[in-house]
């Protein structure tokens, strides 16, 4: 007796599932049919249209494997990410790129990131398949699509491109890479104390991106134990801003919301990012270099920065009575990163939406006619206690003065010497240390008479720290 034999799976490659979803699409034909045509079975056509979106975004994308069947998600995936941009880079540069320094490289982005990972030569085997590399003589890389020629220089700062007016405003962003001297105190510049901010918002004000903060330091202490995707911030451990990974997420993001974005950026910048691989979904769109329009309005800026003072100073003044005798200068030096991180996130959520509007239409970043009525004095918060509206506003620009010379200290945070443990960090809270610090909370709320408002807050607060606990 013949035993029969298993059917053999018949699995498509990306450009044939391209193939299927543009027949559901253009014909009448059902997902039966179609996967008789392809000798497939119709479960298998089910989830190709499922995985729809997924598949055109790796059709667009330009780096994927079309003629490959299956596609194996890697177990270290931003290292995958981050490579592939800088092979992208490096191409566009006319580097020799070899299998060796594609290791180190795999190598010393998973050390910044953080991961235990060494790379082999089976990994970039199945890294250089999955996306579609191959080496060949040195040379620059021709984009797969013409590049676009410049727009014109306008005639005035606010004259529109004409690529602007095919975007809704709600899909016009613009990011602006701010400086800024996290624990700096009035009067006081270090040098030491900088950080570059990036603030991206769309010119409607209902869409902030998530602020990213890059600092000199590669892994400050006060990190440890910290997980990034708790943050309320991302932390980048290098001065300049990594604008392959943050453009490639964005473009992710608005991929996932199926939505075509225009992102305003500065024009040098523009030229810097030209190596960079292609976008699906975000259309970056320079600015006249000629010009002194900024990519996000100013006020924005200066209003984000006029938060982060105001709370950094109520920061301070918590300290000081806590402490007596404790200088502003010390005060200031207890400010680590990860509290610049939390301040940031702050501030940035406390600009105001009705002034991100007027901004972007007054300086012309948006389309529309007559700017919205804003009270100015809005942008600013309240002048702290001890301080002039003048003497606010210099600390407020504070990064226009001259740094106060001295050797760089590797900041400490906010504990005592004594509570430090033996590793050099301070020891990890424990869920009994959270809970105890929730009733210590709210039996100082409850002795202070605060209002029923921020009762509710703190009730929700307990509730995640108790849910936490139970896991």
């Amino acid at each position: 007796m013949e035993l029969c034999s298993k059917k053999k799976l018949h699995a498509l490659s990306l450009a044939e599932k391209i193939q299927v979803l543009e027949l559901l699409d253009e014909s009448k034909m059902s997902q039966s049919e179609v996967a008789r045509r392809f000798q497939v079975s119709q479960p298998q056509i089910s989830r190709i249209c499922k995985n729809k979106e997924k598949l055109l975004a790796d059709w667009c994308s330009g780096t994927a494997n079309r003629e490959r069947k299956r596609k194996r998600e890697s177990k270290y995936s931003g290292i995958d990410e981050a490579l592939l941009c800088w092979y992208h880079i490096a191409r566009a540069k006319a580097w020799d790129v070899t299998g060796p320094m594609l290791l180190h490289k795999a190598k010393e982005l998973a050390d910044i990131m953080g991961q235990d990972f060494v790379p082999s030569i089976g990994w970039l085997v199945r890294w250089k398949r999955r996306n579609n590399v191959g080496f060949g003589a040195r040379h620059v890389l021709v984009p797969p699509f013409p590049s676009e020629p410049p727009p014109p220089a306008p005639t005035s700062q606010a004259q529109l491109p004409l690529s602007l007016k095919d975007f809704s405003p709600e899909d016009i962003f613009g990011c602006a890479e701010v400086p800024l001297l996290y624990r700096a105190v009035p009067g006081r510049v270090g040098a030491c104390d900088r950080v570059q901010v990036l603030l991206c918002a769309n010119s409607r004000g209902t869409e902030k991106r998530r602020v990213l903060v890059s600092g000199r330091q590669a892994a400050p202490r006060c990190f440890f134990g910290v997980s990034s995707e708790a943050l309320p911030a991302s932390y980048h451990p290098d001065l300049g801003i990594p604008w392959s990974q943050w453009l490639a997420q964005f473009d992710r993001d608005m991929g996932r919301q199926g939505r075509q974005v225009a992102l305003l950026l500065a024009a040098q910048v523009v030229e810097e990012l030209a190596g960079l691989p292609g976008l699906c979904h975000v259309r970056l769109l320079p600015l006249s270099a000629a010009g002194n329009t900024p990519s996000l309005p100013s006020s924005v800026v200066r209003a984000f920065k006029a938060h982060y003072r105001y709370r950094l100073l109520g920061k301070l003044a918590a300290a000081q009575n806590e402490r007596a005798g404790t200088s502003l200068v010390e005060a200031g030096a207890g400010i680590t990163v990860l509290d610049a991180l939390h301040i940031a996130a702050a501030a940035w959520a406390k600009v105001p939406l009705q002034l991100i509007v007027s901004s972007f239409l007054q300086e012309g970043l948006a389309p529309g006619k007559t700017p919205l009525a804003w009270d100015k004095a809005s942008e600013m918060p309240q002048v702290p206690g001890g301080l002039s509206p003048e003497e606010f506003s210099r600390f407020v620009d504070l990064e226009g003065e001259e740094p106060v010379s001295g050797v760089c200290k590797e900041e400490m945070g906010t504990g005592d010497e004594e509570r430090v443990g033996g590793d050099g960090f301070d020891p990890l809270p424990s869920k009994a240390d959270a809970l105890r610090a929730l009733g210590t909370l709210r039996r100082w709320f409850e002795c202070n008479g605060t209002s029923p408002e921020l009762f509710e807050n703190f009730y929700a607060c307990e509730e995640e720290v108790e849910r936490l606990c139970c896991l």
